[in-house]
């Protein structure tokens, strides 16, 4: 690649970071991804991985096939330390050697990680799941509390490790308490001798009066139901107060309660990764609630045009924080891009278009919100399968997830259950801060 084109870095490889980056691929530039990981990861399945349906390989593909054909782009694995609005250079480290990289136009779309809401002590005994590690700690402890409960001898402790407690009565909540509900009703019948899995005892917390509330209220109603016909109990208004290794403290209807459980998942909130705040502070910007970054209406930061803030890491209004709108947003700066390169009129301001909110309870269980089109029960989790075969990156990866599917879903089979006794103990590692190194250089580079 010629070393005077317009070079473009983009920091991220997620849904927003990738398209982007496609995106430019007819165009006349130089295209530098910079990624922590390598690969692409198709986050809606990742509940999947973490009760044994998928593998993680088919939900992460890695970035260097992805973008193998594409002659303009290169991948550069590395974690971002500093950025230089001044000087414009993005600074990245991995394997203990740091890089610096010139840009002509940055865009950044790193996404988010989990919010416990002030509450870091949660972390350790309910972890997330945004990340390939998480659904593979959780998937550990989801089986191994069937284990530990096979070898119990004291009933109360049994009952502690058949208690599966999620919080968050969003898509990933009610996906993933859905899941354990199936798994322990239909997949992992008749394998225990001393206790029979069906036992189980699933329950989500939701903090609001309903789950789904982007669904609407019929939409969440049925969603309930669904879940509760699966044999999930769903505790509403349930404000979540304290989290260890035995039990979950929660207010509802005024009272405090607690309940023995062993396993418990963190669905409840999000946050911007810290490159947001970062970010806003050097340029003077707003940030918006959760860390993200109120942006201009072509997505860039305030005051500085050829910064791009993508995906969960931008606030906008009207745009959610869903993969669509960072596929959207990915695909509108690219368009942005390319059209001033070429010195075009650049593409009006962004605008998100809805194409509707999918969220999958159990087997044949789905609700499906597109306009003022309501689709439940079969239709919609048909729907759904479609949707996200069609939108999974890879032909290879539709293929294998599709034949996982069929088996988990005609024969209730489950192919990937094999867990370690590591990730288990790592489930709820506090991940590294992003930006270790760039707090000395915010005054510096602040305009």
């Amino acid at each position: 690649m010629a070393g005077t084109a317009h070079r473009v870095v983009i920091v991220g490889g997620g849904f927003a970071g990738l398209f982007a980056a496609r995106g430019l691929r007819r165009a006349a530039v130089e295209v530098v991804l910079i990624d922590r990981t390598g690969f692409h990861l198709f986050q809606p399945l990742l509940y999947q991985v973490a009760t044994g349906i998928l593998s993680q390989g088919e939900i992460a593909r890695p970035l260097r096939e992805v973008l193998r054909r594409q002659r303009n782009a290169r991948l550069l694995l590395g974690e971002v330390q500093d950025v230089d609005l001044v000087a414009r250079t993005v600074t990245s480290s991995a394997f203990g050697a740091v890089t610096v990289t010139p840009y002509d136009t940055l865009m950044v779309a790193t996404g988010a990680t989990h919010s416990y809401f002030g509450n870091e002590t949660f972390r350790e005994h309910a972890p997330g799941l945004k990340t390939v590690d998480d659904a593979l700690a959780i998937r550990a402890r989801i089986y191994e509390a069937f284990e530990r409960a096979e070898s119990a001898t004291d009933h109360a402790e049994r009952c502690r490790h058949l208690t599966f407690v999620v919080v968050g009565g969003g898509p990933t909540g009610v996906e993933v308490a859905g899941q354990i509900a199936e798994l322990s009703a239909r997949s992992l019948r008749r394998n225990f001798r001393s206790i029979d899995p069906a036992d189980a005892r699933v329950v989500l917390l939701e903090a609001g009066p309903a789950l789904l509330p982007a669904f609407g209220p019929v939409l969440s109603a049925r969603a309930r139901r669904d879940l509760e016909a699966v044999g999930v109990e769903v505790l509403l208004g349930a404000r979540v107060t304290g989290i260890d290794a035995t039990e979950v403290r929660y207010t509802a209807d005024g009272q405090d309660v607690r309940m023995a459980a062993t396993t418990k998942v963190w669905a409840a909130g999000v946050a911007a990764s810290p490159l947001g705040g970062a970010l806003a502070t050097l340029a003077g910007a707003q940030a918006a609630r959760g860390g993200r970054v109120e942006v201009a209406p072509d997505l860039t930061l305030p005051g500085h045009p050829e910064v791009f803030v993508l995906g969960d890491l931008a606030s906008m209004p009207g745009v959610p924080g869903l993969a669509q709108a960072a596929i959207q947003a990915g695909r509108y700066a690219a368009r942005v891009v390319a059209a001033r390169v070429d010195g075009r009129e650049p593409p009006a301001p962004f605008r998100y278009r809805d194409k509707g909110n999918l969220a999958t309870i159990a087997r044949l269980r789905a609700v499906v919100q597109t306009g003022r089109i309501r689709l439940v029960g079969p239709v919609a989790w048909a729907a759904w399968l479609g949707v996200h075969l069609v939108t999974l990156n890879g032909y290879r990866n539709r293929v294998t997830v599709t034949m996982h599917w069929a088996a988990t879903f005609l024969a209730g089979a489950r192919a990937e259950r094999a867990a370690t006794a590591v990730q288990a103990r790592h489930a709820a590692a506090a991940p590294v801060p992003v930006l270790a190194a760039m707090e000395p250089s915010l005054a510096g580079g602040r305009r």
